[in-house]
């Protein structure tokens, strides 16, 4: 225990030793240690500070039982009622109307329409509401050593989170996520933050966690270098001709394999008018038990899916997205000198 007060002692400002009684027994685990050896062969950090962190963490077994539950795919029509609806839209459109500056700023750098920055930091945490309670350290370690399956990720996810403590100066004890890792209003995982979050208000720090307006412009930065197209669509109804292949197209999934021209040789047509050289992948939507949609994902959809690898979660970002700008806009024509200055 000696060793462990002096080591805390010699923590740096970033890597404060807390007020919580340490888990000597975590710290002294061979693969614990293990780590410990490799990071700090790095040159990135030493074994003081390394010591003083895993010293103080608790392991959430809660976490694992979690990720143990079966996933079950809802369909849409189920899917949607829980995440499209009005309350959403009207903190939505609240917090554009809080944070329109940034909004617009991140559009003229980024290219990313506003509704759609809205509609991602709504389905993620409602505007910051919901960014989870869990310590960041506590969930990346639980995973990343005692999660085989998804142990060597998480364990990467663990060191990317370390040095963006190190990077922003925070103590990695403090920082708190999902029980799977994802920090802040946008919930970014810590390789994400490291290579897209911005310090948008030049404060000197990226802080998604308390500061919208770096989150706006973190996940404005985050889709246009995943391929965001300025101005262009997300997605366009559908039809389908009875020999199309649709089991074969759908399970494309979100890769942009074809062309309109493409699909459309194949049985599948657009109703909305687009070119034959947009690239497109078929999906479809349980708009009600037996009825099925039919839709095709443009570029722009595609890159939510980087996002977020759901067809679901796209979809339902699109439609989140035009109902925030349809609301907001109404808002301005009710105050013209607002309207005037968005022209």
């Amino acid at each position: 225990m000696l060793k462990l007060a002096i080591a805390a002692a010699l923590a740096g400002a970033a890597f404060t030793a807390p007020q919580a009684q340490a888990d000597a027994a975590f710290l002294a685990r061979p693969d614990v240690q293990r780590y410990i050896d490799e990071q700090v062969a790095t040159g990135q950090f030493n074994r003081p500070e390394l010591e003083a962190v895993f010293a103080n963490v608790e392991l959430k077994p809660n976490i694992i039982r979690i990720l143990d539950k079966p996933s079950t795919s809802r369909p849409w029509y189920q899917f949607r009622a829980t995440t499209v609806n009005d309350k959403l839209i009207v903190d939505g459109t609240a917090f554009w109307q809080g944070n329109a500056d940034a909004l617009a700023r991140a559009e003229r750098e980024y290219g990313v329409a506003p509704e759609v920055i809205v509609a991602i930091l709504g389905v993620e945490t409602h505007y910051g509401r919901n960014t989870g309670s869990f310590r960041l350290v506590d969930s990346l370690s639980t995973i990343g050593f005692d999660y085989p399956r998804r142990a060597e990720y998480f364990r990467g996810e663990l060191t990317q989170f370390l040095l963006l403590a190190k990077e922003e100066g925070k103590d990695p004890l403090t920082l708190k996520g999902s029980y799977a890792g994802a920090m802040g209003l946008p919930q970014f995982m810590p390789s994400s933050y490291r290579k897209w979050a911005v310090d948008f208000d030049g404060s000197g720090h990226r802080d998604i966690w308390s500061n919208p307006h770096d989150a706006i412009g973190s996940v404005a930065h985050y889709f246009q270098l995943h391929g965001w197209k300025r101005g262009d669509d997300i997605v366009a109804p559908a039809s389908v001709a009875p020999e199309a292949q649709v089991d074969k197209l759908l399970a494309d999934k979100f890769n942009l394999h074809y062309t309109v021209g493409d699909l459309r040789k194949m049985g599948v047509a657009p109703q909305t008018p687009l070119a034959d050289n947009v690239p497109a992948v078929l999906f479809s939507l349980e708009t009600a038990p037996g009825v099925t949609e039919y839709w095709l994902g443009l570029n722009n959809f595609y890159a939510i899916t980087r996002y977020n690898r759901s067809t679901l979660y796209a979809k339902a970002v699109q439609e989140i997205a035009g109902q925030l700008r349809q609301r907001y806009y109404a808002s301005l024509a009710q105050r013209p000198d607002q309207a005037s200055a968005a022209q």
